[in-house]
């Protein structure tokens, strides 16, 4: 009977101790990439609150146009999932002729703030 006794006590002593000398949890995969915003279909997302400022922008090297109807985008930060995240500015051919390119920005819409994607106009 004392043998039995024994054999449990051990073997409740290594149970515990059999999840301690495992290894972490993998670390928690980054947010998704920010989606890509189809021309003329500007995103805007919602925030009742006033949101932070947006951090410094980022210098950026503009290399030489691929031709003369590029016109370059700067980059800015854009608002994904509660945080700002910095888009690299591009070349884009406009859409036509006298479009403009329209920086994004935040626009206060009654008690909400509104996040509205840039955008040509």
């Amino acid at each position: 009977m004392s043998r039995m006794l024994i054999v449990a006590s051990v073997f409740a002593l290594a149970v515990p101790a059999a999840g301690c000398g495992s290894s972490p949890p993998p670390p928690a995969p980054p947010p998704p990439a920010p989606p890509v915003v189809a021309e003329g279909e500007p995103a805007e997302v919602v925030v009742e609150a006033e949101p932070p400022p947006p951090p410094p922008v980022q210098v950026e090297v503009v290399p030489a146009a691929p031709g003369a109807e590029w016109y370059w985008t700067p980059g800015y930060h854009r608002w994904w999932h509660g945080q700002y995240v910095w888009v690299a500015g591009r070349y884009q051919r406009r859409p036509y002729a006298a479009a403009v390119w329209a920086p994004a920005h935040w626009e206060v819409r009654g008690r909400s703030h509104v996040w509205v994607e840039a955008r040509w106009r």
